[in-house]
C-alpha cells in the first residue's frame, strides 16, 4: 500500500505528547500494521524535511519526501498514476487518526472515503485504487475533494460506524477518532481527550478515581522529554523489589511510600506507551511480569512483620491462602478469556462494576494500610484473604456459567444476556 500525507499546513508541526503532528501520523500507519511500500509527505514548495522527526522513523518506514508545485489533488493523481498497481491511502499530517480505522479500510476493496470531525476539524482519509476518479481536483482540502466525489458518485464513503469499536487491551469500547487539531488549544484539549480514551473500560476504584491526576501530571512532561516507557517500569520495579524487605521489617511508612510511588507508575507507563506509540514486547513482558509476581511478596512481606517474623504463625498461614487464592483467581481469568475471547473483567456491566471493588492490589493495599492507622493490621489482613477467597468464588461461578456460551464479534454473549459495556 502507497500512503500519501498532506503535511503543508502549518499546523503539521504542532508537537502533541512530544512529537510533531507528523511524526505521530506516521507512528499511526506503523501502528495500523498496513505494510506501505512507500510513504510519501507532501510538504510546502521549497521545504525541507522536519528536523525534528527521527532519522530512524524514516528509514524504518521508506519515507519519501516530495516539495515540488502543484495542488494536492494533482499529486494524488500522479501518485496513482505511478504505482498503479497497489491502492494509495491519503490523509492529513494534523489530522488524528486512529490505528483501528486506517487497518479497516486498508483491508476494504475498492475506492473509498472516510470523514469525521465538525467544522474546521473536519478531515478525510481516502482509500484510491487504481482508475479512481476524483471531483475538484484543486487544493482543497481532503474532507472537501471526498464530499465532492461522494455526491458524484466517484468514490463510496465508508462510516465510521463499520470500524470496530472494542478495544480488548483497555477492555472497553471506543469510536474510532477521525478529526484535525487546528490549533495550539485544539491540541490541548486532543491531549487529555486521548490521555482519558487510553483508561481501562474497567478497572479499580483507585486507578479510576484517585490516581488519574498524579497520572497526567507525570505524562504529559514525560512525553514531552521522550522519556522511554521502559524506563518509568524499571524503576517500578526497583520501587516493587525495595518495598518488599522493608514491609518485612515492619518498616511501614517506607514501605508505603515505596508501594505507592510504584502504584501510581504502574498507570504511568501504560498510558505513556500507548500515548506515543512506543509499546514494546519487552516493556509488556516487564509490566505484566511484575503486575503478577509482586502482589504475593507483598502479602509475605505483611504477614512475616505481623507474625514476629515465624513461619508457623497464623497470620502467615493466612498468607499462604491468600497467595493460593490469589494465582487461582488468574487461573480463572485466563481460561474465562481463553473460553470466551473476552475479558472477565468487561463481559457485562455487572463485571465491571464489582471490578472496581474487587480484591487486586490497588484495593488490598489502601484497605492494609487503614488497617495499620487504626492500630488492627492483622484484622484487616485476615479480611483481605477472605475478601480474595470471595473474588475466587465469584469469578470461578461467571466461568462455569458463561462457559458455553459464545462471543460474537464485539456485541458480547450471544444469549443477548446483558452484554458488555466497558465505559469508564
Amino acid at each position: 500500500m502507497h500512503i500519501w500525507i498532506d503535511a503543508t499546513r502549518p499546523t503539521s508541526a504542532l508537537s502533541m505528547f512530544g512529537m510533531t503532528l507528523l511524526e505521530r501520523q506516521l507512528r499511526t500507519t506503523k501502528e495500523a500494521g498496513l505494510h506501505p511500500t512507500t510513504i510519501s509527505v507532501l510538504l510546502p514548495p521549497g521545504d525541507n524535511p522536519p528536523a525534528a522527526l527521527p532519522d530512524r522513523l524514516g528509514h524504518e518506514m521508506s519515507l519519501q519526501w516530495v516539495n515540488t508545485g502543484g495542488s494536492f489533488g494533482d499529486h494524488l493523481t500522479q501518485a496513482l498514476q505511478q504505482k498503479p498497481d497497489i491502492p494509495l491511502l491519503a490523509l492529513e499530517a494534523d489530522a488524528v487518526v486512529d490505528a483501528r480505522l486506517l487497518r479497516h479500510i486498508g483491508a476494504q476493496s475498492g475506492s473509498l472515503a472516510a470523514r469525521g470531525g465538525e467544522g474546521a476539524e473536519r478531515t478525510a482519509v481516502l482509500r484510491l485504487e487504481s482508475g479512481a476518479t476524483l471531483a475538484g481536483l484543486a487544493d482543497a482540502p481532503l474532507h472537501e475533494l471526498a464530499d465532492e466525489s461522494i455526491a458524484r458518485g466517484t468514490l463510496l464513503e465508508l462510516p465510521l460506524q463499520e470500524v470496530p469499536t472494542h478495544i480488548r487491551v483497555l477492555r472497553r469500547d471506543l469510536p474510532p477518532n477521525l478529526f484535525r487539531v487546528t490549533d495550539a488549544a485544539k491540541r490541548d484539549d486532543t491531549e487529555r481527550f486521548l490521555f482519558q480514551s487510553n483508561y481501562k473500560g474497567s478497572t479499580d476504584f483507585f486507578t479510576k478515581y484517585v490516581y488519574p491526576p498524579l497520572v497526567w501530571r507525570m505524562v504529559r512532561p514525560l512525553a514531552r522529554w521522550r522519556v522511554h516507557p521502559n524506563v518509568v517500569t524499571a524503576i517500578s520495579i526497583v520501587l516493587t523489589l525495595w518495598a518488599v524487605p522493608l514491609f518485612a521489617q515492619g518498616r511501614w511508612v517506607e514501605g508505603l511510600l515505596m508501594a505507592y510511588a510504584m502504584s501510581v507508575l504502574d498507570s504511568v507507563d501504560g498510558k505513556l506507551a500507548r500515548l506515543t506509540f512506543r509499546s514494546s514486547w519487552l516493556g509488556n513482558i516487564l509490566d505484566h511480569g511484575l503486575d503478577l509476581i509482586h502482589p504475593p511478596l507483598w502479602y509475605f512481606g505483611w504477614a512475616w512483620a505481623l507474625g514476629g517474623g515465624t513461619l508457623t504463625a497464623p497470620i502467615f498461614q493466612a498468607a499462604i491462602w491468600m497467595v493460593v487464592f490469589y494465582f487461582l483467581d488468574r487461573l480463572v481469568v485466563r481460561l474465562f478469556t481463553a473460553r470466551t475471547d473476552r475479558s472477565l473483567h468487561s463481559y457485562t456491566p455487572l463485571d465491571v462494576q464489582l471490578r472496581t471493588y474487587i480484591s487486586r492490589r490497588n484495593i488490598n493495599l489502601p484497605l492494609f494500610t487503614v488497617g495499620l492507622l487504626l492500630g488492627i493490621p492483622s484484622f484487616i489482613f485476615g479480611f483481605i484473604v477472605l475478601w480474595q477467597f470471595a473474588t475466587l468464588v465469584y469469578h470461578y461461578t461467571r466461568l462455569v456459567q458463561f462457559w458455553d456460551v459464545k462471543t460474537t464479534g464485539d456485541r458480547g454473549p450471544e444469549t443477548g444476556d446483558l452484554g458488555p459495556r466497558t465505559e469508564d
